[in-house]
């Protein structure tokens, strides 16, 4: 089969099949691009000219290149190419898989950044003022407290709030979150998170919605459209600097601090994995490293023989 029409093939097979997010669909569509080009350059055309050397030349050949990628570039690149030729052998259009020999590199073991409570409360006040507060607001500060109370009262990724729709939050206390892969979860809201949502969509959401189409996204822009992921980021940054916080916070600072949290509170590793929606526990075991972290600060600190 011809490289580029395998490349469409797999690429529609990962959009219809497997339900993998748009951002993701890109990235892949990103990479192989890359790998198509390569091949051309050395007069393949057809995918049953592909070889285990020439995988193993181009891995390399990337993981050389100046700068040098990101090993989680480097891992998702040689992904694309792995899922590539994997389904091509399972179509039964091709007999072999060159790159099953291919070996991901080993992404280098970061911990998590997570604020405090304290920071987290002074990115919250930034953002807007609580729902109990007697001071006037304007309605966009409204809807970002609403926005920062949700993010870390539900460690949700920012892409699944902003897709949340007002009917995921009609059960009371708990939320609707679809995660990656169109996969659902239920999620409890704090009341502090709930009263901020309350206060939006009771004082502000209204007149957002009148500008628009009626979406039914639960945060809206000033035009009444669905507020964007890099809407949502903005926000984020802009509370992060009237907070004065010298730590980088970024959406998943919210994510990483709830997760942080709730495991130094006592809650059980295998509560958080389902909160968070992880397919594997061992995704959020890194967590349980920062509580370690945390742990060893206090001791080194507090205990009279520490040092």
């Amino acid at each position: 089969m011809r490289i580029e029409r395998a490349v469409d093939a797999y690429l529609r097979h990962v959009s219809l099949e497997r339900g993998l997010s748009e951002h993701t669909q890109e990235a892949y569509r990103r990479d192989l691009a890359v790998y198509a080009e390569w091949l051309a350059e050395r007069g393949v055309a057809d995918t049953s000219g592909v070889t285990t050397a020439m995988v193993a030349e181009f891995a390399a050949e990337r993981a050389s290149a100046h700068p040098p990628p990101a090993s989680s570039s480097l891992a998702r690149l040689q992904s694309s190419v792995r899922g590539l030729h994997r389904y091509l052998v399972r179509e039964g259009t091709e007999t072999e898989d060159p790159s099953g020999r291919l070996r991901p590199p080993k992404a280098a073991r970061r911990l998590p950044k997570a604020l405090t409570v304290t920071q987290i409360e002074e990115l919250l006040d930034a953002a807007g003022p609580a729902p109990g507060d007697d001071v006037p607001a304007e309605p966009a500060a409204v809807r970002d407290r609403a926005l920062l109370e949700l993010l870390y009262a539900t460690g949700a990724r920012v892409s699944e709030v902003v897709q949340l729709d007002v009917d995921d939050l009609a059960h009371g206390d708990v939320v609707r979150v679809r995660g990656k892969g169109d996969k659902e979860r239920i999620v409890p809201v704090g009341s502090y998170a709930r009263a901020a949502v309350d206060a939006y969509l009771t004082r502000v959401r209204p007149a957002l919605a009148a500008r628009g189409h009626s979406s039914p996204r639960l945060f809206l822009g000033v035009r009444g459209a669905p507020l964007s992921r890099q809407s949502a980021w903005l926000v984020i940054q802009q509370a992060a600097e009237r907070a004065g916080l010298e730590a980088h916070v970024s959406p998943h600072t919210f994510r990483h601090s709830f997760a942080t949290h709730l495991l130094q509170g006592g809650a059980d590793v295998r509560v958080v994995q389902e909160l968070l929606g992880h397919a594997s526990v061992a995704t959020t075991q890194i967590y349980t490293h920062v509580s370690v972290e945390a742990l060893r600060d206090v001791y080194a600190t507090s205990h009279p023989r520490a040092r």
